[in-house]
């Protein structure tokens, strides 16, 4: 089996939703699966607990919540625990324990700074050939998208938080 590399990038919602659901489906197969959230801290989401309470599946939240500009002094400490999730991400990637391994909102920490463009390039295409990556969140970069087998953006045509409705538990977190 050839390593299969998937992102899911855009504005739109639905880029960690679609993720889930692939783990969802290889959990159906008995798949073994790893989820790291590189920007998530809430530790009340559905998907967390879902994942870990209810299928088993191990997923960690890895990020200290909405990221703040570089100049910022609390942005380092972001980019560490970014860091300390890619460190997890390369042991997956190089260890045999999952199927599947799901980079939930790590474009996005490399278009914040936190990971380097050429550190997930790097580990991705030496990660192992029996591998399927998950790879989310907005501004996937050029070289990233050019490495990926499927790409799928997701564009906003409309949002009901736009008529001020609010979030909801189920479908937002």
């Amino acid at each position: 089996m050839a390593k299969n590399i998937l992102i899911f990038t855009g504005d739109g919602k639905g880029k960690s939703t679609a993720a889930f659901g692939m783990a969802l489906r290889a959990a159906g197969h008995g798949q073994r699966i790893l989820i790291l959230q590189f920007m998530k801290s809430d530790s009340t989401t559905g998907e967390l607990v879902g994942f870990r309470d209810k299928l088993g599946v191990d997923i960690r939240q890895c990020g200290l919540g909405f990221v703040p500009k570089p100049d910022h002094p609390r942005y380092p400490v972001h980019r560490e625990a970014a860091q300390n999730a890619f460190v997890l991400a390369n042991q997956a990637m190089q260890g045999g324990k999952y199927d599947l391994l799901i980079l939930d909102e790590i474009c996005g920490a490399v278009s914040c700074g936190l990971i380097a463009e050429m550190q997930v390039l790097d580990a991705v295409k030496s990660a192992r050939d029996d591998l399927n990556i998950v790879l989310t969140g907005r501004n996937a970069t050029t070289a990233i998208i050019e490495m990926a087998d499927t790409v799928t953006e997701m564009v906003p045509h409309k949002h009901a938080l736009e008529s001020g409705i609010p979030a909801r538990a189920g479908i937002e977190f």
